[in-house]
């Protein structure tokens, strides 16, 4: 069923979000608006992953083809965030993300996006440590997404859902991002910590400023900006830290760090590292991944025929979703020592990043890769979640949020018809969404 969409034109919901025009981070960065030329013209040596409006305008997918098949190992000596290194195949992406004795994640080495920290402003967080105090913070927080309280978040998500959908204009385009994606995450997200529910859209504005610091529509204010943000979050979750530890313990996030053995003691700024990680986990990865599903389903309608010919198939489309998105573009290593790969030498020190959205694209692992495949066999194999001691620690919860999320959307709606090409994160390491006009057609 097609939506009669001439009587759309001028709906609100259907005005594309106004993109601030903004200087490139770096000389050799595309300039806003610029044309991109096809990946066979380029010379490789110059290409640097990192520069935004390529991930603005969505022009990456055939770099990291030319990459996987001719420069398996990259080397950008010239770069906004300092010369790296790019690993572009699924079997290399996993050998590097499970030898964390020679590839480091910790913020004492710069942590796990490219670039080096604001000086005086290293925000030290689980997933930037090594062995031993990874797994010792780690373990603090794994029982707010162990799967017995999995099961007990099942029903309020449930009704959530239930309840948001059924609020939602029927016959009428609206954003899916912002009513549905961002909405449903950040409900979630304030359960987890425990925060004030009115005041969840702080945890959504702090998570888009945490990675948006380059971004004039996300922070204006550039770096100041993006540290009285951070101080004024770190400012909130202190009190609500210092507020838990004269509590009894709870099983919300905040409780567990103020309690737990190895947490109750951390200084701010590993507090607000630790904050920043769980809110950018929990929010940012599963609300691109519930716009990714709307809008594949629209770019493949013959998977959609197929789910809607069998829902048992949902959990199996979700890690195919969260393969075909993959949310978090790439994480950051950095070599403790000399390694050989391809015939090149990664030297200590050197940045290493490891991308995740190509090795899930990667030809030699996976049939017809980019395409969306809701039954796909192996869809579970995605990397998107990472591998070995740092996988997602909130995975289990953002598939279950997923799948409960299109159980009740099959439910109601024959279809969600997508109208426009939706609007991209101008970012290189959150790979998502900012905008979907969608109109619901219901059963």
């Amino acid at each position: 069923m097609a939506a009669d969409t001439v009587s759309f034109v001028n709906h609100p919901a259907l005005q594309r979000p106004k993109v601030t025009e903004r200087e490139p981070l770096h000389p050799h960065n595309a300039r806003f608006g610029a044309e991109i030329p096809p990946a066979g013209e380029i010379d490789l040596s110059t290409l640097d992953l990192i520069d935004g409006e390529l991930w603005r305008q969505g022009k990456y997918w055939d770099r990291f083809e030319r990459l996987r098949n001719e420069d398996p190992l990259h080397y950008c000596p010239d770069s906004f965030p300092g010369p790296f290194w790019s690993v572009t195949r699924y079997e290399d992406v996993m050998a590097i993300d499970t030898d964390h004795k020679r590839f480091s994640s910790s913020w004492e080495y710069g942590g796990i996006t490219l670039g080096e920290p604001i000086s005086d402003f290293e925000m030290p967080m689980f997933i930037a440590m090594d062995e031993p105090r990874h797994s010792e913070q780690r373990k603090t927080v794994q029982p707010a997404v162990a799967p017995d309280m999995l099961k007990v978040y099942e029903p309020l998500i449930r009704s959530r859902t239930q309840g948001l959908l059924d609020s939602l204009p029927v016959n009428e385009p609206f954003d899916w991002v912002d009513k549905v994606s961002v909405e449903l995450t950040t409900m979630m997200l304030a359960t987890l910590f425990d925060y004030p529910f009115e005041r969840r859209r702080d945890l959504t504005h702090w998570s888009d400023v945490a990675t948006g610091m380059h971004n004039p529509d996300i922070c204006p204010g550039g770096e100041e900006e993006w540290k009285a943000t951070m101080m004024n979050c770190l400012m909130t979750f202190m009190g609500i830290y210092q507020e838990r530890q004269q509590q009894p313990q709870k099983p919300d996030l905040m409780s567990l760090l103020a309690h737990g053995e190895k947490t109750k003691n951390m200084t701010p700024m590993e507090l607000l590292g630790n904050v920043i990680l769980l809110i950018v986990g929990g929010n940012d990865t599963t609300r691109n991944s519930m716009t990714a599903s709307v809008y594949a389903l629209n770019k493949f309608p013959k998977e959609y025929e197929k789910l809607k010919a069998d829902p048992s198939i949902i959990p199996n489309m979700v890690s195919e979703t969260i393969r075909w998105q993959t949310p978090l573009a790439y994480m950051r290593r950095t070599a403790l020592e000399d390694v050989e790969m391809h015939g090149k030498t990664i030297k200590k020190g050197d940045q290493v990043a490891m991308w995740y959205v190509s090795a899930n694209r990667d030809e030699r692992f996976w049939d017809k890769p980019n395409d969306f495949i809701a039954d796909r066999p192996d869809a579970r194999r995605h990397i998107s979640f990472g591998f070995g001691i740092h996988r997602c620690v909130g995975n289990r919860l953002a598939e279950l949020q997923l799948r409960i999320l299109w159980e009740e959307i099959m439910e109601r709606f024959d279809h969600i018809e997508v109208l426009a090409e939706p609007s991209l994160n101008q970012n290189a390491f959150v790979k998502g969404y900012n905008w979907m006009p969608v109109v619901l057609h219901p059963k």
